[in-house]
């Protein structure tokens, strides 16, 4: 019961009849950090159709699936013990839900943005950020944020090392051009951590593990790039509800976001045709052929695949079942994996696709990132995004006390680390409330005095 304790003690009324999972998840969903998802990246900017995913679509089908991920390791080891150790469906789709609370406007672009102004002051990472939401800056409790339970933050502790400990990167600006200042992409990338700041919390949550197990558990890979050169330091271990989420994750990602590039045009059939071999997809092939033999039956593999891009690619009703059929063959492929290192089972067992699986999926990643991510109208808009944080966060920080908003400024005034209390401020923003801060700092036109901030 341990991992059912909250910082800040707190017992719900006697006529409560929901148990701890119950209680974070409405925490959650209740929270403001929540409800800004809607107004923040996935992928595709908003505002350019009403289609596609937000962050707070995808955070809620991340959460779908992994309480569908929990059912099915559930029915797939029944009678074994460590069934009795899966997180029930509240506490696994509050950890869904949370899972991106703390990245910033414009994606990507604008976790590194934030990074690179954060540079000498404890740097900034969105996985880290989640978890400091969670455990200071919500307000359902005095001084514990949203005093979730012990093991919702495991869950929710992605990366259980600290940004001191994997960061081995100097952000800084490009020294290429000579008319503008462009932040140096590679070396501002954040690592994958939590933040230093949080390091109270972390050893909170981590408290009642064997002081051995800890270490383990916290334990970083060293890195290094193509050319030989140290980068960031890579957490190795996940406890077994972050493993869930996780997967859910990926799967969402690889299908929705892949879903979302072909509806609005951005991905092509002769695209994915090209990119999505057949060796990489014969896990979802070999399923298709025994699950339809009337129609896959006596049909050759590369005949197969092509019939199901061709679906794929048909129009929303064949896109849909399409994709229905792909994201039931990943959620179908889920095990566990058992690290006998560790004695307690939140860390001894996680979960992890199939490897056929885990290989198609990977696949449809690559093809999501290489032809969607990186696509030049994607990265302008990210591009654009990035300059934009610093420009505000560089501004706001220039002249706290005339430019923050006063409830920000009054918590600037009393915080031991003032720097962090505007990168809050910035990282919580929704696109559209960044770019008309922005706008009435920088635009001659723009802004009324009458706006709400």
């Amino acid at each position: 019961m341990i991992w059912f304790d909250r910082k800040e003690q707190w017992r719900p009324q006697s006529e409560d009849a929901r148990e701890a999972g119950d209680i974070d998840y409405a925490r959650v969903i209740h929270s403001a950090s929540f409800r800004r998802l809607q107004g923040k990246t996935q992928i595709l900017n908003l505002g350019d159709s009403d289609f596609y995913r937000t962050r707070l679509t995808h955070s809620l089908e991340v959460a779908q699936i992994a309480g569908g991920l929990t059912k099915q390791l559930a029915k797939d080891y029944a009678g074994k013990e460590v069934v009795k150790h899966l997180p029930d469906r509240s506490l696994v789709q509050a950890i869904g839900c949370t899972h991106d609370l703390g990245h910033p406007p414009f994606g990507h672009g604008g976790e590194v943005a934030l990074n690179y102004c954060m540079r000498k002051d404890g740097g900034f990472e969105g996985n880290g950020q989640t978890l400091r939401i969670l455990s200071k800056l919500e307000n359902f409790s005095k001084a514990a944020g949203a005093n979730l339970s012990r093991r919702t933050l495991l869950g929710v502790l992605k990366y259980p090392a600290s940004f001191s400990v994997t960061n081995k990167l100097n952000p800084k600006l490009d020294e290429t051009p000579s008319s503008i200042r462009l932040i140096n992409v590679k070396a501002s990338n954040p690592p994958k951590c939590y933040l230093d700041s949080e390091q109270e919390v972390v050893d909170w949550i981590l408290e009642k593990v064997d002081q051995g197990e800890r270490e383990e558990f916290q334990r970083v890979e060293e890195k290094r790039d193509k050319n030989g050169n140290p980068t960031h330091n890579k957490p190795i271990h996940k406890s077994l509800d972050c493993s869930i989420m996780d997967v859910a994750d990926d799967i969402s990602y690889g299908v929705h976001d892949l879903e979302d590039a072909i509806a609005v045009g951005l991905l092509t059939k002769e695209e994915f045709f090209g990119a999505v071999l057949t060796t990489e997809c014969q896990s979802f092939i070999d399923a298709l052929k025994q699950k339809y033999p009337d129609d896959y039956g006596n049909v050759d593999d590369d005949k197969v695949r092509e019939l199901f891009i061709e679906m794929l690619f048909s129009g929303s009703d064949g896109r849909k079942h399409c994709i229905s059929r792909l994201v039931h063959h990943f959620m179908t492929a889920i095990e566990f994996e058992e690290r006998t290192e560790f004695s307690d089972p939140l860390l001894r067992y996680r979960a992890k696709l199939k490897r056929p699986q885990r290989q198609f999926l990977d696949a449809l990643h690559d093809v999501v990132r290489d032809e969607v991510i990186l696509d030049p109208g994607v990265q302008h808009l990210e591009f654009k995004g990035q300059k934009m944080v610093v420009s505000v966060f560089e501004a706001l920080a220039s002249d706290p006390k005339r430019l923050l908003p006063r409830y920000a400024y009054a918590l600037y005034e009393i915080s031991e680390t003032p720097q962090r209390v505007i990168c809050d401020h910035v990282a919580g923003m929704t696109d559209a409330y960044l770019l008309k801060t922005y706008e009435r700092l920088f635009s001659p036109r723009m802004g009324s005095v009458f706006d709400n901030l």
